[in-house]
């Protein structure tokens, strides 16, 4: 299927001027153009962006993005140094996902803290409350609070 840029930027929820930037910046070197010089973007332009937009959201620069797309550009002699960088980026949005838990687990604690203090009327209902009464799954946010980690 063909797509105009209008088309494509709704679809992947992205602007315009975005994908004529990646355009631009070599990130898509498959994009076909009219005789008028009109981009038409087609199914494979649509992984590459989406791909794109996966390894920005990993923190890839767009310049290590552009690498990577040469790099397929070259073939089967590169798939060991694609192979690399996508464990590399995938061993950093796990490391994000455990960054992430961390501060999921906080966020738990104050609102169970806020509720339980909302429930007695004072946050001093703290004062009396032990480890041992804390609900299992928050205490090691309050170990990380408390720098006891």
């Amino acid at each position: 299927m063909q797509y105009t840029i209008g088309e494509i930027s709704k679809k992947l929820d992205m602007q315009p001027s975005t994908l004529r930037y990646y355009d631009k910046e070599g990130l898509m070197p498959n994009v076909k153009r009219t005789n008028g010089g009109i981009r038409i973007f087609d199914d494979s332009d649509y992984e590459v962006l989406t791909l794109i937009e996966c390894l920005k959201r990993t923190g890839m620069s767009l310049k290590d993005i552009k690498v990577f797309i040469d790099w397929t550009l070259e073939g089967d002699s590169s798939i060991d140094k694609r192979l690399e960088l996508i464990r590399k980026q995938r061993e950093a949005v796990l490391s994000q996902i455990e960054k992430l838990n961390e501060t999921l687990g906080v966020l738990n604690y104050k609102c169970w803290y806020y509720e339980t203090a909302q429930k007695a009327g004072t946050c001093k209902i703290h004062d009396t409350i032990s480890n041992e009464d804390l609900p299992e799954e928050l205490r090691a946010a309050v170990q990380k609070l408390k720098g006891q980690q």
